[in-house]
């Protein structure tokens, strides 16, 4: 299985999830180039006609789409992303869906340069809102769905620490900044940051 990625991008989920679960995986870098994407010194748009990451390759399957992509390490995992089944499914699908849709989508504009000064405010406070609905889904156990690490707290992770890159004041959410310490201790999430020159 090889996963294409970029530095902190929402492949880091994926890359994170590949690790949690002991998946094999070979991870290879996309590299933003003024000519075009590049993986290897290749044109990525062969691998991803966007250019966007992440994909997974897995033999004949090609997938991209963040929240499909970790849907899929999910179900290769066998049960070591949690034991995901039944009503929980269908949340861990939701939950997804909603950080790709709703964070994911509210965070990617404040990384644009050419963002107009007077929409940054629109979007902080869209991010805000979206932020206060994530922090309201962690349960008792600490995490968003069920009693145990799944690929929707890899992804709710990875998206926290844009918040820390765009200089969010992550005060306003102490639930999830706490929340994104003791995800970001697991040794896997060590592992993934390290290899991606995060650490």
């Amino acid at each position: 299985m090889e996963l294409y990625y970029m530095p902190a991008a929402c492949s880091l989920a994926a890359h994170i999830s590949c690790l949690e679960a002991g998946l094999p995986v070979t991870c290879r870098m996309v590299v933003m180039d003024p000519s075009g994407n590049k993986v290897e010194g290749e044109d990525y748009t062969k691998i991803n006609p966007l250019g966007l990451v992440p994909t997974i390759v897995d033999g004949e399957t090609k997938l991209s789409e963040a929240a499909v992509v970790l849907q899929y390490i999910a179900d290769k995992a066998d049960g070591k992303l949690g034991k995901v089944t039944g009503v929980e499914r269908w949340k861990l699908l939701e939950t997804l869906n909603f950080i790709a849709t709703e964070i994911h989508k509210s965070l990617a504009p404040l990384f644009r340069p050419d963002l107009p000064v007077e929409a940054r405010p629109f979007f902080e406070k869209m991010a805000t809102g979206r932020l206060i609905e994530a922090q309201n889904r962690i349960g008792d156990a600490g995490y968003l769905v069920g009693d145990s690490f799944t690929v929707a707290d890899a992804y709710l992770f990875t998206v926290l620490g844009w918040c820390n890159f765009l200089k969010m004041d992550m005060s306003l959410w102490p639930k999830l900044g706490e929340y994104a310490r003791r995800i970001g201790g697991r040794p896997a999430v060590q592992q993934a940051l390290k290899e991606e020159g995060l650490a």
